[in-house]
């Protein structure tokens, strides 16, 4: 058997066959077909991933209407099938809308060969992306780690990492950015440790008024202050037995921090307005995408406290900095929402892989996730372009840039984008991209955009 890929290629034009068949078969095991009928014989019996496919078939050569229900029929044969359609000089519009029907590219006549090439090699690489893809999800849906997906080697460090860290009791400080997944991470130590069997307890400090945190963590009696009728129990007591993941733990005020201190260095809480020193057995976890270095310079984070809590330090590493897992995890989404929508058969455009590729992803793996699942919305065909993820131009990039000048032109593309959206209002334009309040006043000051 043959170890050089398939390739079918659909031309009613013997002479083009042939030309292609000889300048393509080093390459490629090629079959051949010159109309509708046949084409669908040859890719039933040799199921080739990648189609050439002339628009103009008997027995209306003039029209489209073979071309397209050949398209259709392969498609709904094998939808991750990658269809190159032919079309002649004035046939644009019409090979745009094969892309909508599910056509992968298209190329106009006269072909050039070095061009046809190289297409090629770039569905024949998709392909096989896509193959990596199904046999990696299977066996992720056997033993993946806590529900979370990755294989680029920062994330298997940090999945070590969360198994170590989680045999034992002592404090946990999760860094990462806004979007990056660290209650994920804090929910896998907690499912790996020995505190499964108790509750997982999640605060968000920062979405909590700093008169009310205090009350919200500790608990408090009843008469404590104006409106505590009874008595409540707080998280740290809630998560007796279990872990407190204590989030966005930079915004927590000094005088709660140190209340938290005093608990993690003797095990006992005192409720507010209660004079008993209450026992408690709660395993802290904290993350923050804040510099805490920073708090502890300029005096808002205690010293003290940052290293009770980060005895041992995960970092989550941007989406960015993560490799293949761009690809793999914006394929995962997109198999998930399509399946919401109706659409089993939608998948990525060759220009909506390379723009996913290319962008910055301020926001993280969250952003992926909320763009990916409005295009599976949104989409009207079964291929996904930019359009449909609302990614911006990279028109605006100039050749020469270094990466890291590239990715800020982007972000403050982005960035810029959604404040004019939104007339300047940081709230909504914050979650247009998937990132919190602070982060999006940090990326504006980072790239000299005024407030």
């Amino acid at each position: 058997m043959s170890e050089k890929p398939k390739l079918l290629i659909v031309d009613d034009d013997e002479e083009i066959r042939t030309q292609m068949r000889w300048s393509l078969n080093t390459d490629y095991e090629i079959f051949q077909a010159g109309n509708r009928e046949g084409a669908l014989q040859q890719f039933k019996e040799h199921t080739p991933p990648v189609v050439l496919l002339d628009l103009g078939l008997p027995p209306c050569p003039n029209l489209t209407d073979e071309g397209m229900a050949t398209l259709g029929e392969i498609t709904q044969l094998a939808p991750k099938t990658k269809v190159i359609v032919i079309s002649g000089q004035g046939e644009r519009e019409n090979a745009l809308e094969a892309i909508g029907r599910g056509a992968y590219d298209f190329m106009s006549k006269p072909i050039e060969t070095e061009e046809l090439k190289l297409l090629l090699k770039r569905c024949y690489y998709v392909a096989e992306l896509e193959r990596d893809f199904v046999a990696m999800q299977r066996q992720l849906s056997e033993d993946a780690f806590e529900g979370m997906l990755g294989t680029s080697e920062p994330m298997t460090k940090v999945f070590s990492l969360v198994r170590k860290v989680a045999t034992s009791d002592a404090p946990v400080m999760i860094l990462g950015e806004s979007g990056t997944g660290k209650e994920m991470i804090a929910t896998a130590i907690h499912n790996q440790s020995s505190r499964r069997d108790g509750p997982f307890v999640p605060i968000n400090c920062s979405a909590i008024p700093e008169n009310l945190l205090e009350s919200e963590l500790f608990g408090h009696e009843k008469g404590s202050f104006t409106g505590a009728d009874s008595m409540r129990i707080g998280k740290i007591e809630q998560a007796k037995g279990g872990t407190l993941f204590l989030d966005e733990i930079g915004e927590v005020p000094l005088s709660v921090q140190v209340k938290l201190l005093r608990f993690l260095q003797e095990g006992y809480i005192e409720r507010v307005g209660g004079r008993d020193m209450i026992p408690v057995d709660s395993r802290i976890v904290a993350a923050t995408n804040a510099d805490l270095k920073k708090g502890m310079a300029d005096g808002t984070f205690r010293e003290d406290f940052y290293f009770r809590l980060a005895v041992v330090e995960v970092n989550v590493p941007p989406l960015r900095d993560r490799g293949e897992d761009i690809d793999f995890l914006a394929t995962s989404f997109l198999k998930k929402y399509a399946a919401e929508a109706g659409n089993k058969n939608l998948a990525f455009s060759a220009a909506a892989l390379k723009a996913i590729r290319s962008f910055p992803w301020t926001g993280n793996v969250r952003e992926l996730q909320n763009r990916v699942r409005r295009a599976a919305i949104m989409c009207d065909g079964n291929r996904v372009a930019p359009d449909d993820l609302q990614l911006p131009s990279t028109a605006g990039l100039v050749a020469g840039q270094s990466l890291k000048e590239a990715r800020e032109a982007l972000e403050k593309e982005l960035v810029e984008a959604a404040l004019h959206k939104h007339k300047g209002k940081v709230t909504p334009a914050a979650a247009e991209i998937g990132v919190s309040r602070p982060t999006f006043y940090e990326l504006m000051d980072r790239l000299g955009i005024k407030r």
